[in-house]
Order: C-alpha cells, then sequence, then structure tokens
C-alpha cells in the first residue's frame, strides 16, 4: 500500500451553490486533487508534498461576502481513505443493462459489468452525472465511433463506450491521479482501444472525435467549450454534464452560439445533462 499523505480540508459553505461549484473549480486550479461533496460543503484533498502555507491565498471565493465560508484540515494517510471508500462503496446497477462494482463485489449476470476501482477519483456511476452520463451511453449508437472522455476520472466511461463498440477513444484528465487509476481501471477491463492522457483540453490539438463526453465542473466546460466543438465532427455528438438545471441557459447559449443543435436534457435531482448535435 502506498504511505502518501494527504491533507484533507473541510469546507462548510453556506448557501451552499453555486459556492460549492466555484469553490471546488478554483481550488482545483490551486492543485487540490479530489473532491467529496457533502451536505455542509465539500471536502478537498491535496498530497502533502504538494501542499504550502499560501494554498488557499488564491481562492477568490473564500474572501467573498455572498457566501459565508469555514474550514478545518487535518493530515489523512492514504491508505486510510482506501479502507473507508471499500467500507462504503456498494455496486450500482443503471437501467438493469450496466453494473459498475469494485474488484472485491461479485460479478453481476448484466450485458456490461465494469470493474472500477475509485480510490480517490471520480466516477463510479454513484453521482448523479456520472449515472448520466451512463445512460447515454446505452442508449446511443458508440459502434465503430472515435470517442473523447474529457475529464475522465476513474475512466468509466471510456470503459463503457468500449464495450459499446467505440474505437478509438482518448480518455483525458488533468489529475495525475484520475490519470492514474484510469490506467490501472482500462487494464481492469481488458480495453485495447483506449488512451489515457494526462492534461487539459490544450492536449487536444487537432484530434476529431465523432463522439465527445465531458462530465465536468461548468467553469471549465465554459472556457472549453469552443475547443470540444472544433474536434466534433460534422454530425457529431457532445454529452455534457457536471452542471445544474439552472446553468442550463448560459450553456446552452454558449453551444448554439458554437452551432451546435440542442437534442436531449436528462435530470437527476437537481444535476442535469445535455446531449448535442453538431
Amino acid at each position: 500500500m502506498s504511505n502518501i499523505i494527504y491533507i484533507g480540508y473541510y469546507f462548510k459553505v453556506k448557501p451552499l451553490q453555486p459556492a460549492t461549484e466555484i469553490l471546488i473549480a478554483e481550488l482545483g486550479y490551486a492543485g487540490f486533487e479530489s473532491f467529496v461533496e457533502t451536505e455542509e460543503g465539500v471536502t478537498a484533498y491535496i498530497q502533502k508534498e504538494e501542499w504550502r502555507d499560501d494554498i488557499l491565498n488564491d481562492i477568490q471565493i473564500l474572501s467573498s461576502d455572498e457566501f459565508q465560508i469555514s474550514f478545518t484540515f487535518e493530515d489523512i494517510a492514504q491508505t486510510n481513505w482506501n479502507a473507508e471508500w471499500e467500507k462504503n462503496f456498494n455496486p450500482i446497477v443503471v437501467d438493469d443493462v450496466c453494473a459498475v462494482r469494485a474488484p472485491f463485489h461479485d460479478s453481476f449476470n448484466t450485458e456490461y459489468d465494469i470493474v472500477i476501482e475509485p480510490k480517490m477519483s471520480f466516477g463510479t456511476g454513484h453521482h448523479e452525472t456520472t449515472h448520466m452520463m451512463i445512460q447515454h451511453i446505452l442508449n446511443n449508437d458508440f459502434k465503430d465511433k472515435s470517442v473523447l472522455d474529457m475529464g475522465c476520472g476513474t475512466g468509466v466511461l471510456a470503459i463503457l463506450a468500449e464495450l459499446k463498440g467505440a474505437k478509438p477513444i482518448d480518455a483525458v484528465d488533468y489529475d495525475n491521479w484520475c490519470y492514474l487509476n484510469s490506467l490501472e481501471n482500462v487494464e481492469r477491463n481488458n480495453c485495447k482501444h483506449i488512451t489515457v492522457i494526462e492534461g487539459d483540453a490544450s492536449v487536444l490539438g487537432h484530434h476529431k472525435y465523432d463522439i465527445i463526453i465531458a462530465n465536468i465542473n461548468r467553469n471549465i466546460l465554459m472556457q472549453d467549450l469552443e475547443t470540444y466543438v472544433s474536434c466534433l465532427n460534422k454530425n457529431g455528438l457532445l454529452f455534457l454534464s457536471g452542471f445544474y438545471a439552472d446553468d442550463i441557459p448560459m450553456i446552452q447559449e454558449e453551444c448554439e452560439r458554437l452551432l451546435l443543435k440542442f437534442e436531449e436534457k436528462s435530470q437527476r435531482n437537481n444535476w442535469v445533462s445535455l446531449k448535442f448535435l453538431n
């Protein structure tokens, strides 16, 4: 087991939204690796060797008069985190077709049985946005389609895309932990057509895709939408999630400015996903 030490920050946020989303985006740019939204706010993790005394100095939302944000922090051993998620991580089944489980769970008699060891990465299928993206993949034709999974987290969506017949597939995440975790999970599920890439939208260059999946924070989506569209083939599909119903007008306006055609909306609780056609 690794002996990497993480520092965990426990933020209490009032009101929760949009402050929590903004806080996560700013912490991500500051070097925090992983986040868990809680009933009171958000817990954020950063490797101790990456931490410094002034790590929060550039987090602008902490000085905002619009929100009340307090926090505590402590050292956390990664091994303790693994034990914690292992104790609480239950398998899920989406639409009786796709199971997402950990290596220590029994296999499911479903058409798609995906084994994910999430560790500190996003994308177990439990979060509403991942669940909706899984449904999009199940409900659309991916056979022989070139796919980009942007903000891949654990790699679960890229893995399902390959199981649905997609190839080739690029899975991209700027978080080193997610990059390494996706590599592990791609190998664990015997995928042969997925290339995992560490980086942000700047690594896409002139690549072209038939389908782009982007399950990312709203601010990053808005920042990178033009890049995604430039990489989307004619008649290609763009699936977006990672934001709330209140964010739809802003995102839809930007997509339509980029000449995308709105096709479909899904919603789970207050989280939404959108489908666009190029």
